[in-house]
């Protein structure tokens, strides 16, 4: 029986949630969320994006709960209340990209050794689009699953790329692969940002949520990536590009304000799923999951109507 896990529900203000200690292959701890239905419909996988925790998708767990569906969220290695891998905390660190689905394969487990309801599905934002298309192609059980923002690329100009390549390849080499990256900062990004400037959402109080939850519990905040990071998600992204999507029903929901992910490479392959839809969301931002009320409550009943079509 996993140990049980500090959760802020006061934080949250989600549906009752417990959550527990992981340990991944290599050691890792790790932080998992379950929050429990009634009608008991399936499981919904929530993967988080980069510098994100469990908290954080308190609504949209309730959301999730309500539509008959438990969910399960992850702290990933690096961020949240799981271990952080790097000499400074406020760095995200990672060695490779690929350890990420250690983690994944510690929440499945769990979820499996618990005998979560099914069928299971994913709702994947940002950097857990990344490991979640990854997982998806590796091939899994999941039946149906749902992206937001997906980060199967990063968003910089062309003539920045080759030198972040080179900037990441160098620091790793030295042995500095562990290092705040050039042009990022220490500090949380719900911190450090006035509303007006963020590119997450254009909702006041969904910004002072994610601020208020660093506030009260500094643990969750983290800044920008490290070189190792950096350069590993450059190359788990390029490479997922070469890779065919997996044949099962999936929706992309994409801000039209987007400015953080690559959108091409989203638009791009959605348009060559099989079984994938792109659904443009009208003036959002990255977040789409942290958006108004009316902009949540499309993006979150697209996914429960997809989740829905395969209950039993």
């Amino acid at each position: 029986m996993p140990q049980a896990a500090p959760y802020r529900d006061d934080l949250a203000e989600g549906p009752d949630t417990k959550a527990y200690w992981l340990t991944t292959s290599d050691g890792v701890r790790i932080r998992a969320g379950h929050a429990a239905s009634q009608s008991g419909k399936g499981t919904v996988f929530l993967l988080p994006g980069r510098t994100e925790y469990i908290e954080k998708y308190g609504h949209t767990a309730r959301d999730v709960v309500r539509a008959g569906f438990d969910m399960v969220t992850i702290d990933w290695r690096g961020q949240g209340l799981a271990d952080r891998l790097g000499d400074d905390p406020m760095v995200g660190h990672v060695g490779t990209f690929l350890d990420y689905q250690k983690d994944w394969a510690a929440v499945r487990a769990f979820a499996r050794d618990r005998d979560l309801p099914r069928p299971w599905h994913m709702i994947a934002h940002s950097m857990g689009g990344c490991i979640g298309l990854r997982a998806l192609m590796s091939g899994s059980d999941i039946r149906a699953v749902m992206f937001t923002g997906p980060m199967w690329g990063i968003d910089m100009a062309a003539y920045l790329r080759p030198v972040a390549w080179t900037l990441t390849r160098i620091a790793k080499a030295l042995g500095q692969g562990h290092r705040l990256a050039a042009g990022t900062s220490a500090k949380s990004y719900p911190m450090s940002e006035r509303f007006a400037d963020n590119m997450l959402t254009t909702d006041r109080d969904m910004f002072d949520y994610m601020r208020r939850h660093v506030q009260a519990e500094p643990r969750f905040g983290l800044g920008g990536p490290s070189y190792a990071w950096l350069g590993s998600a450059i190359a788990e992204c390029n490479a997922l590009a070469q890779m065919k999507s997996p044949a099962m029903p999936a929706l992309c929901c994409l801000g039209s304000n987007e400015r953080i992910v690559d959108t091409t490479r989203i638009r791009d392959r959605m348009t060559n799923w099989p079984g994938g839809k792109l659904l443009l969301v009208d003036g959002a931002e990255h977040e789409v999951l942290m958006e108004t009320a009316g902009t949540r409550k499309q993006v979150t009943g697209a996914a429960m109507s997809l989740f829905a079509s395969f209950s039993t």
